[in-house]
């Protein structure tokens, strides 16, 4: 018998506290068949990142498994005035396309602001939404929420000190200001995490030095000054 891609979970509302099922996609299923620089990836079958936000059909509260779980009164209640009373209630439990999974992010990414949630929850969201706009090629879209990604994954680098040297959050700084044109602050934050002698992250320290000698070809490809970090 063949294994479908999709399975179902119980959880609980972090608002409501109803039980609800919500899909995921099994673990022999998610093998990426490519990942682009920023970690967003491509599959044959059911793509998890669709199921990430998980959307209570009752009070249509969404979150992701690492959001945060309890809710205190003032969040209950800025989430009821600014959501609840206004939201037409859907299920999201089963099978998702795109339209779909565009929906469940941006009803996330609302509660999580509504919610005041952590900031790398929030970036998370955002970069999810750029990758889902990059499978369509809405090229405008998908950099307006990098855009939004990277000046969110800033912030948390700035407010999360015990993350000083978090190379795979600086790695993805550099990327995404690569992606959106900012290439001088790419250039700066590659750097950064090649230099930095508190990094022991092989992974991060070798995509970072890919991406910039990718960043100073470009760079002398479309005719730019090379910042000093880069000339020789």
């Amino acid at each position: 018998m063949e294994l479908e891609p999709l399975f179902t979970i119980k959880v609980n509302c972090h608002y409501c506290d109803q039980e609800f099922t919500t899909s995921r996609v099994r673990p022999s299923f998610k093998r990426a068949i490519k990942t682009d620089t920023d970690f967003c990836g491509y599959y044959r079958n059911e793509n998890p990142d669709y199921y990430v936000v998980r959307v209570c059909p009752s009070c249509g509260f969404a979150s992701t498994e690492n959001s945060t779980e309890r809710l205190n009164d003032r969040q209950k209640a800025r989430f009821h005035e600014e959501i609840e009373a206004r939201l037409i209630k859907r299920d999201y439990g089963g099978e998702r396309d795109w339209e779909a999974a565009l929906e469940t992010y941006k009803l996330g990414l609302l509660c999580a602001q509504t919610i005041n949630e952590k900031e790398r929850i929030i970036a998370s969201l955002l970069h999810h939404i750029a990758w889902l706009y990059r499978y369509k090629e809405d090229r405008e879209q998908e950099k307006r929420f990098l855009q939004y990604s990277l000046e969110s994954y800033i912030r948390v680098f700035e407010t999360e000190s015990d993350l000083g040297n978090d190379a795979r959050l600086m790695y993805l700084i550099g990327e995404l200001n690569r992606r959106t044109g900012n290439l001088n602050e790419a250039v700066k934050w590659f750097s950064r995490v090649i230099n930095d002698k508190r990094i022991m992250d092989a992974a991060m320290i070798r995509a970072s030095r890919e991406q910039w000698a990718l960043l100073r070809e470009e760079m002398l490809n479309g005719g730019h000054e090379l910042p000093e970090e880069m000339q020789d």
